[in-house]
């Protein structure tokens, strides 16, 4: 059979292209693998209530190299916001400086990183909700509701928050923690149209 496929000049570029392909695919799961394990490292920079500067341990203490993160799942106020130098504070008193644990999810259109952050067992997305610094992300009420009211209903959304973080964004909203001290918060969606508009 070999003899006939090296004969056969379709058959050796038939044969040629199955091995790529099957070099592709292998390739293409290895990388999925890797990606799917959580990072160790430090968070050497918090840059505002939902995105920080993380150097993995792989990277080396000579190094100087690190990953930009988002986390992901949550939205918490801008720095010119109300409350987005709190929601600052809170992020940088739980992850500056500390060993922590990231879960990359996904990269965004900016080139960053989109992950699930731990210091120890606390996982830090989840508390920033909890504290009330944060809006679940894609935690938009629907229309004729208030974004106070304790029992609002989520609209629908394709890359709608995790239940447990819609839960304790209710609580913070029932405790009136973080952002919810004020009557009606606005959004970190909501403001920057705002900001952006107004810049026109």
């Amino acid at each position: 059979m070999r003899t006939l496929l090296a004969l056969h000049p379709q058959g050796v570029r038939r044969q040629t292209l199955a091995l790529r392909a099957v070099l592709a695919l292998v390739l293409l799961f290895a990388g999925g693998v890797a990606w799917a394990d959580p990072l160790a490292g430090v968070v050497i920079v918090v840059i505002d209530g939902d995105t920080v500067l993380f150097k993995p341990d792989h990277y080396g203490a000579a190094s100087r190299a690190f990953m930009k993160v988002r986390l992901t799942g949550i939205d918490a106020p801008e720095a010119n916001q109300p409350h987005g130098g709190a929601a600052t504070r809170s992020l940088k008193a739980m992850t500056l400086k500390r060993h922590a644990s990231l879960e990359i999810v996904a990269t965004d259109t900016y080139g960053r990183k989109l992950g699930r952050l731990s210091v120890g067992t606390l996982q830090v997305n989840a508390e920033l909700v909890k504290r009330g610094y944060a809006w679940a992300y894609g935690s938009i009420p629907r229309r004729g509701t208030s974004a106070r009211s304790g029992s609002e209903s989520f609209g629908a959304s394709s890359r709608g928050p995790d239940v447990s973080l819609r839960e304790l964004q209710r609580e913070a909203q029932r405790a009136r923690r973080g952002v919810w001290q004020d009557a009606n918060p606005t959004p970190p969606w909501v403001w920057r149209r705002a900001q952006a508009a107004f810049a026109y």
